[in-house]
């Protein structure tokens, strides 16, 4: 599945690479973050969504629904 995530509070390179750190974490099949959204592909049996919202929130951004 692939989901693009909406974040706010993201403004510079330092912002993505904590973003995407977090999410790595998580063994995701592809990631492409830029300032204010991720693109995440994932395996929906092994990650949920709300895993990777977890993880932005664990960053310190919002995601905006």
């Amino acid at each position: 599945m692939e989901k693009l995530f909406k974040i706010d509070g993201m403004s510079c390179q330092h912002c993505v690479m904590a973003v995407k750190k977090e999410i790595s974490k998580l063994n995701v099949e592809s990631l492409e973050v830029k300032i204010g959204e991720a693109k995440v592909q994932f395996d929906e049996t092994n990650i949920k969504p709300e895993d990777i919202k977890k993880s932005i929130v664990a960053a310190g951004y919002t995601v905006i629904e």
